[in-house]
């Protein structure tokens, strides 16, 4: 595995990246947590990346970035949820290296800004808001953004909705070899990484890494809104063409997907979340969300009382999205 592990490295270093994540990030014991449910309870601290706000979509622009960059693009167009994470990084990035930045936004224009809004225009970028019924109707309109705005002389590059393509994806197969760094430096092995999916780039990621370096533990989206086939289907998808770019390929089994704590939709909190992130904050001192890292906490939490983590040592990838408890 150590051969594999090094090979993988070797092949991740050669595509460029603008350094903007503080990596690597902590991994660290859940000691309350641990101690409550008798299992052994890590969390991979990706909220503490550290640019803009942090968050594993830190990781996906380092890489994307460089992209724009060497398409000499001058503007960056992205879209997202009202409150999304991504738009809020892409924003960060983008005017951080002298591009215009525009974000198309699922939702009505606020009359008070909260939230990841606050900082978007802090950061000066242009928003855009837009009824959508979905993902599919923000790509479809973030094209139309950036079909306007190349017609006046810009030359755009567009980033797919949470940075959920290969190359984005491949930040979290980088991610991957981190963790296993972590494991050799606590002196254990997981059994199981745990964390939100839902646009499917981190998980399609982390199976990348596992696959191409053998390692033996499970990994477990939870949904943050999305029915499990469908999402099941388009991480594999992803998964296949990110293992593609090291020649490699992914195994549609790989993939696991639990949606069984959505609750009502995407970006509607749960109960069971909201117990999550007072349970995560009282016990431990960190701070989830209520999209993604709140629900994604919920599952951990009801996986761990029902004792199907029971003799596991268990890692809790934490993806970020604090500014979300602002809004």
């Amino acid at each position: 595995m150590k051969e594999a592990i090094d090979y993988l490295k070797r092949k991740l270093d050669a595509f460029p990246r603008v350094p903007m994540s503080l990596l690597p990030t902590p991994c660290h014991r859940l000691n309350a947590i641990s101690e409550m449910y008798g299992v052994e309870v890590f969390c991979k601290r990706d909220d503490l990346t550290g640019f803009g706000f942090g968050g594993n979509k830190t990781r996906k622009l380092d890489l994307l970035l460089a992209e724009a960059l060497d398409y000499e693009c001058d503007t960056i167009v992205t879209s997202g949820g009202i409150q999304s994470n991504f738009c809020r990084i892409t924003a960060a990035a983008g005017i951080y290296r002298g591009l215009s930045v525009h974000l198309v936004l699922g939702g009505q224009a606020p009359e008070t800004l909260t939230g990841n809004l606050v900082l978007d225009e802090i950061l000066g970028a242009t928003t855009h808001f837009v009824e959508a019924a979905g993902f599919k109707d923000l790509e479809e309109e973030s094209k139309r953004v950036a079909r306007e705005l190349e017609s006046q002389g810009r030359k755009v590059f567009r980033i797919p909705v949470g940075g959920s393509v290969p190359m984005g994806a491949m930040a979290y197969t980088m991610a991957f070899t981190e963790i296993l760094d972590d494991q050799e430096r606590l002196g254990i092995t997981f059994d199981h990484i745990i964390h939100a999916s839902e646009s499917g780039g981190t998980q399609a990621g982390l199976i990348t890494g596992k696959l191409a370096t053998g390692w033996r533990g499970n990994i477990t989206g939870i949904s943050a809104g999305t029915d499990r086939a469908t999402l099941e289907e388009k991480i594999a998808v992803l998964a296949n063409e990110t293992a593609h770019l090291l020649e490699g390929r992914a195994e549609r089994d790989a993939v696991v997907v639990d949606d069984a704590y959505i609750g009502e939709g995407y970006a509607i909190p749960t109960c069971a979340g909201e117990r999550a992130v007072r349970l995560f904050a009282e016990k431990e001192g960190i701070f989830l969300d209520h999209v993604y890292t709140g629900k994604a906490a919920s599952g951990l939490l009801d996986w761990l009382e029902k004792g199907r983590l029971k003799g596991q040592r268990v890692l809790f990838l934490h993806t970020g999205g604090t500014p979300e408890l602002f809004a």
